[in-house]
């Protein structure tokens, strides 16, 4: 997966120019960084920076995490002289560096899709160490939707799905691509989140909660 990011950095933005979802990003757009006021928080898989652009005009501090530093040439370059306010570090989402105090908020645009079944609740709990009490946590996806999403490719015995991807070198990619329900976030953030909140848009999903 880190591979396939690194390669696709500079064309990874294309998937943000679909006609159909226009409405819906001008949406997010405008009601994500509402969700975080003030908040000192950090961004998992923050990648091209999209969503940190506009993150950054609420927050009080924000930490960006990725694996791939390829995606963060982009996204410094999207940002500009913000890209100064933000503290973007290099690092696995599954082990992410303790904070010397506690985020109180976090986000995560278009990774949890990418996250296996058998890790979800792994990468919850890791979450959940370098937050404290009462943190706000929002998850943002694709619904899967005929005719606008990659067809599922194939699925594996553990319920794992997959789409094959084509970049422009010509290369192709089987990556996985999980679309879950409500139900199922509701049940993995089982003793680590309260107050869970399921929203729907057109072509997106976000899950926000707040944790324990």
């Amino acid at each position: 997966m880190k591979d396939y990011y690194a390669a696709r950095a500079r064309e990874y933005d294309k998937i943000y120019l679909k006609p159909e979802r226009q409405q819906d990003l001008r949406a997010l757009e405008a009601w994500l960084p509402a969700k975080f006021p003030q908040r000192s928080m950090i961004e998992i898989a923050a990648g091209t920076g999209y969503w940190t652009q506009f993150l950054i005009k609420s927050v009080q501090s924000l930490v960006a995490l990725d694996a791939a530093n390829e995606t963060f040439q982009v996204a410094r370059s999207r940002l500009g002289v913000q890209a100064d306010q933000v503290n973007w570090v290099i690092g696995d989402a599954y082990d992410i560096p303790q904070p010397v105090t506690p985020y109180d908020g976090a986000f995560a645009g278009f990774w949890f899709s990418h996250v296996p079944i058998s890790r979800q609740r792994e990468f919850l709990t890791g979450l959940n160490k370098v937050l404290t009490p009462g943190a706000t946590v929002v998850l943002l996806d694709n619904l899967y939707v005929e005719g606008s999403s990659t067809p599922i490719s194939e699925l594996d015995d553990e319920g794992n799905s997959y789409q094959v991807r084509l970049l422009s070198d010509g290369s192709q990619h089987c990556v996985l691509k999980n679309f879950p329900t409500e139900t199922h976030m509701c049940e993995l953030i089982e003793g680590l989140g309260k107050q869970p909140l399921f929203t729907r848009w057109q072509y997106f999903w976000a899950f926000e909660y707040t944790v324990v």
